[in-house]
């Protein structure tokens, strides 16, 4: 039996793989802090903070998994960027996929990102493409990534990084760039942007969770870039969004300053995904955008 333990379930993005993990025949375990806000059938809730190492050792004993997947860090995006506490998610980390490994785990799928790269080159590909040391989150990340996949090589375990491009979606942080154009619009109000011409890699976050189902599912090792592969301009997307609310009126594309030193071009080389995982995204920017407007009516009118 394939007996699955996701951290990170309450998240943005571990949310999203229950139920593509569900259809795929694992039997689910999930670790959250608090109560777990994915409500499925079949799923088992467990409770513990990833910085705990015993009471996570407690669950990995309980549920001796056969696969983990590990999306659980610190992403606040006020520091997450700087912060200290990416050393203290790079020691869970690797104290969990020891205890993992200890009570017979076999598969493990980790979170990474594209922060990874050095982004001046752009088109990024796995083991091609330069990677980078800064900020502290990118380092850590990058330093995580290349230790799982050292262990994974010396112990037999079989490991994959998944490195996370732009995700946008329900649930996304109101201050990231969708969520807040759209949280703006909806409420008449102006959304501020920048002139909008980095041209980025989106995915839907529902997309990403099925993404790193298949990923856990396969025998892929290394890391493999989850992305759409399509490049997009940011001031086409906040135009679209606009123009679906009805709003272009209060798009303000120019009314906040860019940093000159932002890289302008960052992509994903979708290959492995599509080649070596044998998946590819379900849903068009237009479709995504779509859905997350109407998650956040939703959401806006069950709050008044």
């Amino acid at each position: 039996m394939k007996r699955a333990l996701v951290t990170g379930a309450s998240g943005f993005i571990g949310r999203q793989a229950i139920l593509p993990l569900q259809e795929r025949g694992f039997e689910l375990h999930v670790v959250c802090r608090k109560a777990c806000p994915v409500q499925s059938p079949g799923v088992i809730e467990h409770h513990g903070d990833l910085l705990d190492h015993d009471r996570m050792a407690e669950i990995v004993a309980a549920v001796k998994p056969t696969h983990l997947l590990h999306f659980a860090w610190h992403v606040d995006p006020t520091d997450y960027r700087v912060s200290v506490n990416n050393l203290s998610w790079v020691r869970a980390s690797i104290e969990l996929l020891e205890v993992f490994r200890s009570h017979g785990g076999t598969r493990v799928v980790m979170a990474g990102t594209c922060m990874e790269y050095d982004w001046r080159y752009g088109y990024c590909t796995e083991n091609l493409t330069p990677l980078c040391d800064s900020p502290l989150y990118s380092a850590c990340k990058g330093a995580l990534g290349t230790i799982l996949g050292a262990f994974g090589r010396e112990t037999g375990i079989s490991s994959a990084w998944g490195r996370i491009f732009f995700a946008y979606g329900p649930h996304e942080h109101p201050m990231r760039l969708v969520a807040s154009v759209v949280r703006s619009l909806l409420r008449g109000e102006p959304a501020l942007c920048t002139s909008g011409e980095q041209v980025r890699d989106f995915l839907h976050v529902a997309d990403i969770g099925a993404a790193f189902a298949a990923l856990l599912d396969s025998d892929v090792v290394g890391p493999v870039n989850i992305g759409s592969g399509i490049p997009v301009a940011l001031k086409d997307i906040v135009e679209a969004i606009a123009a679906k609310i009805g709003r272009p009126d209060l798009l303000r594309l120019g009314a906040l300053p860019s940093d000159p030193s932002e890289a302008r071009l960052v992509v994903a080389d979708i290959r492995r995904l599509s080649q070596e995982v044998k998946w590819s995204p379900t849903w068009s920017l237009s479709e995504g955008l779509d859905h997350t407007i109407e998650w956040h009516r939703r959401e806006d009118a069950a709050a008044m």
